[in-house]
């Protein structure tokens, strides 16, 4: 098999620890790769570099198609995003991958019960608040714009029937929060039972996400394979990793249709980086789901072997293990594990002898251009626009805006509510009631059956603006039955 080229950062703090560790160990199993090592993270960001990667580093992993990268640090206080969240936004790695196990070896309070743990988890990697659009509206009013596609919903659902298929996975929950978020995370569970009818061989069901977290903490070995949304999926997956003993032995993968990402998620700590006592168990899990993205099956294969056969024989690092016993340092760990080679587990979950055959992975094409993602106007109802919420900034009562605001509406057009903070305060109201000074007018047609356009808001919220202070304007718009906004609390 020919040596295959791959972008290599090594991180920041006990990044470069851990991957020298992990590359020395696929060195000695004879690993055919070739690394080229890139420039990533902290130090990047310090010579002005505000996505933390110089653009050589940039092109290097756009022509290799893969990146393998320790923990990363983005500054605090500098006004620049995270350079973990750029780098899969950037490339589309669309799909979070990460296995939670038990490990025997490593104690939690589920091996002592004998519970064993075998969850894969796939998060949304792109939408959602990582979209990192937020704006004040008022100097004490923030909002944020949460943004959940069709598109980007179905191309992330596809892959992960697609895996749950190819990993003879037999479940998928789809954890969400519907019962609140009708429109955003309604749309992707939607999606979700959509795409599940092309896949009648895998059972699926779904849970709100508080409900899931409670029973992921109660009953983890009732679940197979999760898949959430890119918030949701962040806090529950580091909720997984806790059930497995941490972050330290939970993997990551980011999968794209061009380029993909696989790194260690857990912090850098600073605090022990250059004493050689870092766990680079992480990463080397991380390293063998790059080698069989890669088609390097048989050596992830013996790695992994090797691995949980050191675990098993109880050998560790500082930051787990029985008590009593000497921990090893990262160097010693990493040639423990080499010196395992060849060997198998006795008791583990899924003792790793796939059967699969290396193949020759082959990188994809590179588009020729930014691809658009839309769902043709065909498969929906036409749109119509039935009206506007106006933001209004103002520490008048809602009766005093609503006197101001009616007048100032053209005949075909009504205020039905003002809310605040999403909760109705005209013309229904409690005194128990708090508000902020931001206030919502929303605004309808009298008759449905009658237009308005983008041009008519817009110019009424111009002639509004006369009057009080406009510091938002949303079109309220309807495709068929499909209301596209969400009702007031208390209409």
């Amino acid at each position: 098999m020919n040596n295959k080229t791959i972008a290599v950062a090594k991180g920041d703090g006990i990044g470069p620890e851990i991957m020298d560790a992990v590359l020395h160990i696929f060195s000695k199993a004879g690993v055919p790769l070739h690394y080229q090592f890139v420039e990533m993270g902290k130090s990047i960001f310090e010579k002005g570099f505000s996505t933390g990667m110089t653009p050589d580093a940039m092109n290097t992993i756009e022509d290799t198609g893969i990146l393998f990268k320790g923990p990363m640090e983005t500054p605090k206080g500098k006004g620049v995003k995270s350079i973990n969240v750029t780098a899969r936004k950037v490339w589309n790695t669309y799909a979070n991958v990460r296995r939670f196990r038990t490990l025997k070896g490593v104690d939690t309070i589920f091996s002592k019960a004998g519970i064993p743990i075998n969850i894969t988890m796939l998060r949304e990697n792109i939408e959602d608040t990582y979209g990192g659009v937020e704006y004040l509206q008022t100097y004490d009013v923030a909002v944020a714009y949460r943004f959940i596609t069709r598109p980007g919903s179905e191309q992330f659902i596809r892959y992960a029937f697609e895996y749950a298929k190819r990993e003879g996975i037999f479940q998928i929950t789809c954890g969400h929060k519907a019962n609140i978020m009708k429109l955003t995370d309604g749309l992707f569970l939607s999606t979700f039972y959509d795409i599940a009818k092309e896949f009648p061989e895998i059972q699926v069901n779904d849970l709100i996400v508080d409900d899931l977290a409670m029973k992921l903490v109660r009953s983890p070995d009732k679940f197979n394979m999760i898949i959430l949304t890119n918030l949701q999926g962040d806090i529950l997956s580091d909720l997984c990793a806790g059930l497995v003993g941490g972050l330290g032995f939970a993997p990551s993968a980011n999968v794209g249709d061009n380029i993909s990402i696989f790194e260690a998620v857990h912090g850098t700590a600073p605090d022990i980086a250059g004493k050689n006592i870092a766990n680079p168990t992480s990463l080397l899990f991380s390293g063998l789901m790059l080698l069989r993205h890669l088609g390097l099956i048989s050596y992830a294969d013996t790695i992994e072997n090797a691995l949980l056969y050191t675990l098993e024989q109880g050998q560790h690092t500082s930051d787990f293990g029985t008590k009593g016993t000497s921990p090893l340092s990262t160097d010693e760990f990493a040639e423990a594990i080499i010196s395992n080679f060849g060997k198998k587990p006795s008791e583990i979950i899924n003792v790793v002898d796939t059967g699969t055959e290396d193949f020759e992975f082959q990188k994809p094409e590179e588009p020729e251009y930014m691809e658009i993602m839309y769902t043709p106007t065909e498969d929906h109802d036409p749109e119509k626009i039935t009206g506007t919420d106006i933001f209004i900034c103002s520490i008048q009562s809602p009766e005093e805006l609503a006197t101001i605001a009616q007048p100032l509406l053209p005949q075909k057009l009504e205020l039905k509510i003002i809310s605040n903070r999403g909760t109705q305060v005209w013309p229904h109201a409690s005194k128990y009631t708090d508000s902020v000074a931001l206030f919502s007018l929303r605004i309808e047609l009298k008759d449905h059956n009658s237009s308005v356009t983008e041009l008519e808001i817009l110019q009424l919220a111009s002639v509004i603006s006369n009057h009080l202070k406009v510091v938002g304007v949303a079109f309220l718009k309807e495709w068929g039955a499909l209301k596209g906004y969400s009702m007031v609390q208390g209409e």
